[in-house]
């Protein structure tokens, strides 16, 4: 049972008690991410993810990370394009140790220009490592493909250029525009009653800030055709199609889709380009969801002469799905697949905080597991076939890394 309380200030608390388990994980989710930034600021939202750890006015940053292995916890932080989240998972007897350490990190990290300089090295060379890594660059590529200059195209960690000239100043200044009480969530997931809501109202129910000019515009779709080259083993190409929204009702018909057509070992492009042409070793596909928009993105990896080969293979896997559409048994095998992912997923309570962390501050609301797995079985064979056809259009955008940087004509 999932239970929601607002603080006067309108930050938002969901608790979901789970007595079956002795641990609780405890997120702070706010609604800003490389979104929200603009091209002078852009990655500045990874890095106040940084500077998080690295001490606040009463603990430095080793002190923080002893408080948690003194319990036997974890912590960790991740950025995305429209969401920053702290989260810990400790014993259900820590809570409170976790609940105070996350609150000081949030509101009294101190940013001292020592450890900033420091931290942005730190970062600086995972845009290095980031830059060593092509199956993982193609994929902004794509999106800058796809978004061109609109915001939701910007890359999470930044660049060397604006992260230089990141101060305390215009880090608390970020965070007095963007981690507004509305903006924020606290959802906890664990062995803990309701009771444990008032201790997190003690410290995020009061606080204050301002609110910056919303950059939410609704992005277009382009078509493009980008190339990077770079000294490569493999050519990296990903293909990008317009996909669904955040909370769109045919999410659920989208996500049978893909999972037949690139989510796993027995998914069609797996079967065609890998088992059958032996054309890569890796190759999937998968649906971001925006809050207006989405991708559906497919990838592979391949030889630099197989480039073309892979291509009009791919292609000829989404010609044959439009044409014949899927079978019964694909169908069948896709939701119990999904409805098992499911029911896994939520032994763990880290899952379920990131869930409802998630569906609160991007849906604003939540719906049962059994809602869930009724959408799920309510998808029909003729909706994906539609879908499959609306997606998987003449209007697609393609990123390639390759040794040579040239994209084959076929393109």
């Amino acid at each position: 049972m999932i239970k929601k309380y607002t603080c006067q200030n309108g930050v938002r608390i969901v608790l979901e008690n789970i007595p079956t388990v002795r641990s609780v994980a405890i997120g702070v989710w706010i609604g800003t991410g490389s979104r929200n930034e603009t091209p002078v600021n852009n990655g500045i939202s990874h890095f106040l993810e940084h500077m998080f750890f690295k001490g606040t006015k009463t603990r430095s940053a080793r002190e923080i990370a002893e408080a948690f292995d003194s319990i036997g916890g974890q912590v960790n932080a991740f950025t995305s394009k429209e969401y920053t989240c702290y989260y810990a998972k400790v014993l259900d007897t820590h809570a409170n140790i976790a609940l105070d350490v996350l609150s000081d990190m949030f509101f009294h990290s101190s940013f001292v220009e020592e450890e900033l300089k420091k931290e942005k090295n730190v970062v600086y060379e995972e845009i290095k490592m980031y830059e060593d890594t092509p199956d993982d660059i193609v994929h902004d590529l794509l999106s800058k493909a796809v978004f061109e200059s609109h915001s939701l195209g910007y890359p999470i960690l930044g660049t060397e250029e604006t992260l230089a000239t990141f101060s305390s100043d215009t880090l608390k200044q970020y965070m007095h525009d963007t981690y507004t009480p509305e903006n924020v969530v606290i959802s906890i997931a664990g062995n803990i009653d309701e009771t444990f809501i008032s201790q997190v109202e003690k410290y995020f129910g009061s606080y204050e800030a301002g609110k910056a000019e919303s950059t939410n515009d609704k992005p277009e779709f382009f078509s493009n055709r980008v190339s990077r080259k770079k000294e490569t083993e493999q050519a990296h190409l990903c293909i990008g199609y317009e996909g669904l929204q955040v909370g769109h009702e045919d999410v659920y018909s989208l996500i049978v889709l893909n999972n037949i057509l690139g989510g796993s070992m027995s998914s069609r492009l797996f079967q065609d380009v890998r088992e059958q042409r032996g054309l890569a070793y890796s190759v999937y596909s998968y649906h971001s969801a925006f809050q207006d928009t989405g991708i559906v993105t497919l990838y592979g990896g391949t030889g630099a002469k197989q480039l073309d080969v892979l291509f009009d293979t791919i292609q000829d896997t989404l010609t044959k799905l439009k044409a014949e559409g899927i079978t019964d048994k694909e169908l069948s095998n896709s939701k119990e697949q999904l409805k098992g992912s499911l029911m896994l997923s939520l032994e763990s309570t880290n899952s379920r905080m990131s869930r409802n962390g998630k569906n609160e501050l991007l849906l604003g609301r939540h719906r049962s597991l059994d809602e869930i797995v009724e959408q799920i079985d309510q998808v029909s064979k003729q909706g994906v076939n539609d879908l499959a056809n609306k997606v998987f259009t003449d209007k697609y955008s393609v990123a390639l890394i390759s040794p040579d940087g040239e994209l084959p004509k076929n393109m």
